[in-house]
């Protein structure tokens, strides 16, 4: 998936603090480490994605095939992970018949560009469109963590999509220095059928209290709130099992 060059000058300025963002993203990418293509090796029909976006800017990525797609389903981790560390779990997707996206996010790993949240949900704008227009019958998007503060600011409130899963985001970022307007509580649509948010309330990297009030508006507007007191931080649960069932709610959502 390509396109031409077509910068938008300050794409890649910050808007959560010029000297705050640019800190927050170098320590979310010594956290999230090089990329190793070893923890793909074992990893059945996936295929290693390249985007160009408008300012082009090549990001890198990975797509699991699914035997036959009813849809796709794009997933956007949390702000201290690659692609590649994810992939293998994820497979739990593409076993029920789903084509599965995930990418790392501009300045990570495999991706170029300097990592800021306007150009990160720019890209992510993008991905979602090319991949709206590759005809699949299903469109899905599951944000978790940060992944949800980029889905939901990517589509906004008039977002194409068939479903969507915001997992463990908070409500407002406002708090961190960053414009209100990437508040994902103010970008929900008005018909929220369409969303599930999911809580975990053992989760101690985004607090349930932080997530409450996008929970009542979710909730208001005809979406799914799930509050579980078994579930931590997306991918942070000790037990494998807690996983599997956090997935299988998100698949049975999607299967509605």
């Amino acid at each position: 998936m390509a396109h031409a060059k077509n910068a938008e000058p300050d794409l890649e300025s910050s808007v959560c603090g010029v000297l705050r963002e640019p800190l927050a993203f170098w320590q979310f990418r010594w956290v999230a480490g090089a990329p190793d293509a070893r923890r793909i090796r074992s990893i059945r029909e996936i295929e290693r994605l390249s985007f160009t976006t408008l300012d082009g800017r090549e990001l890198g990525g990975y797509k699991l095939r699914a035997a036959n797609p009813r849809g796709y389903l794009l997933v956007a981790q949390g702000n201290a992970m690659l692609a590649d560390q994810i992939m293998g779990v994820l497979e739990f997707f593409r076993n029920s018949g789903l084509d599965v996206y995930a990418y790392d996010y501009r300045g990570y790993g495999l991706s170029e560009g300097k990592s800021r949240l306007k150009a990160i949900v720019s890209d992510y704008r993008e991905i979602v469109t090319a991949l709206n227009a590759k005809g699949y019958g299903r469109r899905y998007l599951y944000g978790m963590s940060m992944g949800g503060v980029i889905l939901t600011n990517a589509v906004g409130p008039g977002g194409e999509y068939d479903a969507l899963v915001v997992d463990s985001s908070p409500s407002r970022i406002s708090g961190l220095g960053c414009p209100e307007e990437y508040d994902p509580v103010r970008q929900l649509p008005a018909d929220g059928s369409k969303l599930m948010l999911i809580i975990g309330l053992r989760d101690r990297v985004v607090p349930p209290r932080d997530i409450e009030e996008m929970a009542k508006v979710v909730q208001d507007r005809g979406g799914v709130v799930l509050k579980s007191p078994e579930f931590g931080h997306p991918l942070m649960d000790l037990d494998p099992a807690s996983r599997r069932r956090r997935f299988q709610v998100v698949a049975d959502f999607l299967r509605r």
